[in-house]
């Protein structure tokens, strides 16, 4: 099987958000990866893994500490989702320049080897239909980290975290970033059924990384963590004073580092800091099967180097252009502080918003937190059976007074936007990962 081919198959899949038009929803099981995996080799078990859940940060998290174990000379693997522009991203691996993805043919290989045994089980009858697009990448990642030999996967839980494929493993390491309102229907209503959820990451006896956040999550965490006798280590430690710019210094193991990330806005400090507090978590306790040999200097030069795309991204030339996954609430509210801030301190205008969503997402709330900020919003189609109706974005728009272009794709807006923007204006796209996506690679088609 070709990597064309392989992409392909892998697209084909049933999505791990699913529903039937009956209207019956996907039941979600650790069972079939379970199944899966053992029919593999049971990779996952061949690898230590840190596990990081949350609602919004954690592909931050995850990305600062694989930067982290990278500069401390660790052969580290890094699994996140969902991807912005191809789907090799999901997976990385140290190299001398970096965490790189997987190749097209270690993925076609590893893919096939994966696509293989599942389909083996289907016509053994121990599966009932082939597992979803998530869970066949979740099983592919873990092959390919065992054949590489990694001494370290940093893993990003995809929804939820009890139920989760990435919960297979056995995390030295759960780290749960910010809980927000997110998903429901699969989660659960509130932020408290939510938290629950998401600590279904948690081991007995293990490891829990975290922050102090809503009273309802902080809640729910502490009940789970009691009931597993978890150890809690808040990163608060490694958060700066209130108000500090996007450079300041912090002490990590009785020395003082620079801490000075290329992610941007406020709410990466949080990021940032767990990231930290799992770095010397991992460091510091020879009680998680194994040491591992990371510095503050590591520390401070993975921040430093650390990758994480299509979040408040500043792409090249004028006007200027940010890329900004928000596509949830507590997103949205990240990303407007973000703006009021770059009003701030580097004004410009006109300001142009690019939006376009999914209609699982609560399309109005998005709009009445974003589109004020902006002189108009031109709203932009999704390349997703999921996407939000074009009508539906417009009536979201029109209870905001927002000055509003429609756009019959996303180079269109982009088109729509400079024109709105001039030379001297800001544009912001965001909304919705697959949007960033294809603008992402429109801009940087354009730009080579």
């Amino acid at each position: 099987m070709t990597y064309t081919e392989a992409v392909a198959h892998l697209s084909a899949l049933v999505p791990e958000l699913h529903t039937l038009p009956t209207g019956e929803r996907r039941k979600f099981t650790l069972a079939e990866i379970g199944l899966l995996c053992a029919a593999l080799g049971d990779p996952q078990r061949r690898f230590p893994a840190v596990l990081i859940a949350g609602t919004n940060g954690k592909g931050s998290t995850a990305a600062t500490l694989a930067a982290i174990a990278q500069a401390a000379g660790l052969r580290v693997g890094l699994y996140t989702s969902p991807h912005l522009e191809r789907v090799n991203e999901r997976v990385r691996i140290s190299a001398e320049d970096g965490l790189r993805e997987i190749g097209d043919e270690a993925f076609a290989r590893h893919f096939c080897r994966v696509h293989d045994a599942a389909q083996r089980l289907v016509l053994d009858g121990a599966l009932r239909g082939m597992p979803s697009y998530f869970e066949l990448m979740t099983a592919l990642a873990f092959c390919f980290f065992a054949e590489a030999r990694v001494e370290l996967a940093v893993l990003e839980v995809g929804m939820g975290g009890r139920l989760d494929a990435t919960n297979i493993v056995q995390p030295l390491v759960s780290v749960i970033t910010d809980i927000a309102l997110d998903h429901q229907e699969w989660l659960g209503e509130t932020i408290g059924a939510i938290a629950r959820e998401k600590a279904g990451i948690l081991r007995e006896g293990g490891v829990m990384v975290t922050l102090p956040q809503h009273p309802e999550a902080n809640q729910a965490l502490g009940e789970v963590a009691v009931r597993l006798n978890v150890r809690g280590v808040n990163a608060a430690a490694y958060m700066p004073a209130r108000g500090s710019a996007d450079g300041y210094r912090l002490d990590v193991m009785g020395c003082e580092i620079a801490v000075d990330s290329p992610l941007h806005g406020a709410h990466q400090q949080r990021n940032i800091a767990l990231a930290i507090a799992a770095a010397v978590e991992l460091a510091e306790h020879q009680d998680l099967q194994q040491g591992f040999a990371i510095s503050p200097a590591a520390i401070e030069a993975g921040i430093r180097s650390t990758v994480w795309p299509g979040r408040l991204e500043t792409m090249p030339g004028a006007p200027e252009i940010l890329l900004d996954v928000a596509h949830n609430p507590a997103g949205a509210w990240a990303l407007r502080a973000a703006v009021h801030a770059l009003d701030e301190s580097h004004p410009r205008s006109p300001r142009v918003l690019v939006f376009g969503c999914l209609r699982d997402k609560p399309v109005a709330e998005l709009a009445q937190i974003l589109f004020p900020l902006f002189d108009c919003v031109v709203l932009a189609p999704v390349r997703s059976p999921r996407a939000v109706a074009m009508d539906d974005l417009l009536a979201a728009a029109a209870a905001t007074g927002a000055v509003v272009e429609e756009a019959s794709s996303v180079a269109d807006a982009l088109d729509c936007a400079r024109a709105a923007a001039g030379s001297h204006g800001r544009i912001v796209v965001s909304g919705s990962v697959y949007l960033v996506g294809e603008a992402r690679s429109l801009l940087r088609s354009a730009a080579r």
